[in-house]
């Protein structure tokens, strides 16, 4: 039995950067090590404010991963169900296979399959799981007219072919799980990533800068300080003189 598939187009590929990316370079985090950081009272608030931008994202990016693995973790119990089931279905139609191999021949039996039209249709759309392009698979069946007659095969070939063109479903709602799963887990690695950039690199290091400014910055106002302090100290003095 046959099939012909119908896949979507290519813009129906996921933005692999994610509005998590696009904040993460709108805020400018991450690029502190390549700029010279200037130690203004600007520059301080403007880090601070990025400093919660990150937080925030890494908070919505755990959030994300915690769903995503609890959606993967249901995925691959299903997928376990189907393939336990379809190895059992499978096994019995090669049975049938068989039995039809034995009574007619293998080159009647070849000949049979390749004069044999595709009865079945396979439509590619897309859907989303968690922020995540996942196919959906449909099976259309046409009717169309057996290339042979019944005096030309056996029961066991009808049977053989009634009890595998009951298994396309399955078959297609197993493949379309096993492709959810690597989906979902290329996501979580590419979450994960994300994650520890901003947990172990760009958040220390805005905290490590935002530290940096602001001594600086309090030791410029001490200065500040002790200078107005001591022209203070010298106008007085003049003053006395006079």
């Amino acid at each position: 039995m046959g099939c012909a598939f119908h896949a979507p187009g290519a813009g129906a590929d996921q933005d692999e950067d994610g509005d998590a990316g696009r904040t993460l370079q709108g805020e400018g985090l991450g690029r502190l090590s390549s700029q010279k950081v200037q130690p203004t009272k600007l520059e301080l608030i403007r880090l601070r404010r990025s400093l919660v931008v990150a937080r925030k994202i890494h908070k919505i990016l755990d959030d994300k991963r915690e769903v995503l693995i609890k959606k993967l973790s249901e995925y691959m119990e299903q997928a376990s169900e189907e393939k336990r089931s379809l190895n059992m279905a499978v096994s019995k139609g090669y049975g049938f296979l068989y039995d039809a191999y034995m009574e007619m021949g293998a080159m009647k039996l070849e000949a049979t399959a390749r004069d044999t039209p595709v009865t079945a249709e396979v439509s590619v759309t897309v859907k989303r799981i968690v922020d995540v392009d996942v196919p959906s698979l449909r099976l259309d069946f046409r009717e169309v007219p057996r290339p042979y007659g019944f005096g030309d095969t056996t029961y066991s070939l009808d049977r053989a072919y009634a009890h595998i063109s009951s298994l396309l479903p399955e078959i297609l709602r197993a493949a379309e799980i096993e492709n959810v799963i690597f989906r979902l887990v290329s996501e979580i690695e590419r979450t994960q990533r994300t994650i520890n950039a901003l947990e172990f690199i760009i958040i220390p290091q805005n905290e490590s800068t935002i530290k940096f400014i602001a001594s600086t910055l309090e030791e410029r106002e001490r200065e500040e300080f002790v200078r107005l302090k001591n022209v203070k100290r010298v106008l007085e003095k003049r003053r006395s003189a006079i």
